[in-house]
């Protein structure tokens, strides 16, 4: 069975760009999904939420920022 087929609520950022250059995220219990909004039959990367939550913590900490 694809994610497709499994019932998942794909979101983008409210800050997304009008061109639609951003990922969907979503969620189920122990995973957070993230694909391509342009192409959403592609591929689907899966992370644990502790590592989702770990990432985010990073985003907002500005450990990426270059």
């Amino acid at each position: 069975m694809t994610l497709q087929n499994q019932g998942l609520t794909w979101r983008k950022s409210s800050r997304s760009a009008a061109a639609g250059h951003c990922v969907e995220i979503a969620s189920a219990a122990a995973a957070v999904f993230v694909r391509d909004s342009k192409d959403v039959a592609g591929p689907v990367l899966e992370f644990g939420t502790r590592d989702w939550a770990d990432f985010l913590a990073g985003v907002r900490a500005g450990r990426f920022d270059r």
